[in-house]
């Protein structure tokens, strides 16, 4: 996430105008890299299964560099006159304040590796490193839903709720790069047990992990009431997952609405708590559970309007969607890496 001070590299003025470069999004299921141009145009990608989280650090690494090399092969191949001037990645975990080793990654074996360095041995290639959520943000910053604000919040809604902050143009890790993790702000005393430890997260009631289990404590009751989102599962409570609630919702399906609408409520909770804290200009709300649309969106922007602090006295900061979907992680890291090799 961020150092203690601002990042010159993240600011918005281009020296690599025209170049091209590789954005990796590195989860806990997938690798895809990606070549990006500098519009944030998404030209090619080399998908990988990521190796499960008992496999050696290095095992990872060798999955990286194979995808990267792929889309290295791709630009050689079909744009052989434009250079490639690095390669950004983006980990689903925590990164140090300087943006060279994953502190940890939960869905991986890295535990203080010092992954940028020793990629960018094996690739001959500047490589930069960044957490996947800051990446993202840049993306929407850039190009996505966030254009033109220079002080944008964005929310991702997974398995989880993640996130990161622009402020001035440029992202804030914060002092030991940790900053973004919203969905463990306690918004519940005494709430959910949380998989970090605590209790009652915001994440334990507004995110896909969330909503799965409402689903799912609703079919276990039997209640004709669900009798229509069970059709999406074949009547089995432990098969349903969160696009099931979504499918089911846009057909109208009264049970499903009420499930989203609860997540939205709590989402629009949490963020007029982070407004109170942050103040932004605009919030930008990502992940695969805002593929719901305004059936999330529009709970969330009106319980935030009830809930936000001074409200009726201040402006109030719009709710919007992403824009670029699951590759905002690849065009944000690619960009930080174009920047980086420009300054």
């Amino acid at each position: 996430m961020r150092a203690s001070h601002p990042d010159p590299r993240d600011t918005v003025t281009d020296p690599t105008d025209g170049a091209l470069a590789i954005g990796v999004d590195v989860g806990g299921t997938k690798v895809v890299a990606g070549l990006v141009d500098a519009q944030g145009v998404l030209l090619s990608t080399a998908r990988r299964n990521t190796p499960g989280r008992t496999t050696e650090a290095t095992v990872v690494e060798d999955v990286i560099v194979d995808a990267v090399n792929e889309v290295v092969g791709f630009a050689a191949t079909h744009l052989p006159t434009r250079e490639v001037a690095g390669v950004g990645l983006g980990a689903a975990g925590f990164v140090s304040a300087d943006r060279s080793t994953v502190v940890f990654a939960p869905h991986l074996a890295w535990r203080h590796e010092p992954i940028r360095d020793r990629l960018a041995e094996r690739l001959g290639l500047r490589v930069t490193l960044d957490n996947d959520a800051n990446a993202a943000a840049w993306a929407e910053f850039r190009f996505g839903a966030g254009r033109g604000e220079s002080r944008m919040l964005l929310v991702t809604l997974g398995t989880g709720i993640g996130g990161a902050l622009v402020l001035d143009g440029r992202v804030e890790r914060g002092r030991w790069g940790l900053a973004g993790e919203f969905g463990h702000m306690q918004v519940v005393p005494d709430g959910v047990r949380c998989e970090c430890g605590n209790r009652g997260c915001w994440e334990q009631y507004s995110s896909g992990r969330a909503m799965q289990r409402e689903a799912r404590g609703m079919l276990e009751q039997d209640s004709p009431y669900a009798a229509g989102l069970a059709a999406y599962c074949d009547g089995d409570p432990a098969r349903v997952e969160g696009h099931h609630v979504t499918q089911a919702a846009r057909t109208g399906d009264v049970a499903a609405l009420e499930l989203i609408g609860d997540v939205g409520r709590w989402l629009g909770l949490g963020l007029a708590n982070l407004a109170a804290a942050l103040d932004p200009g605009r919030i930008v709300v990502g992940g695969g559970v805002s593929e719901a649309g305004d059936l999330l969106l529009e709970p969330a922007r009106e319980m935030f309007a009830r809930r936000l602090a001074g409200r009726g006295h201040r402006p109030v900061a719009p709710i919007l969607a992403a824009e670029l979907g699951p590759a905002a992680g690849m065009v944000g890291a690619a960009d930080q890496a174009r920047r980086q090799a420009g300054g």
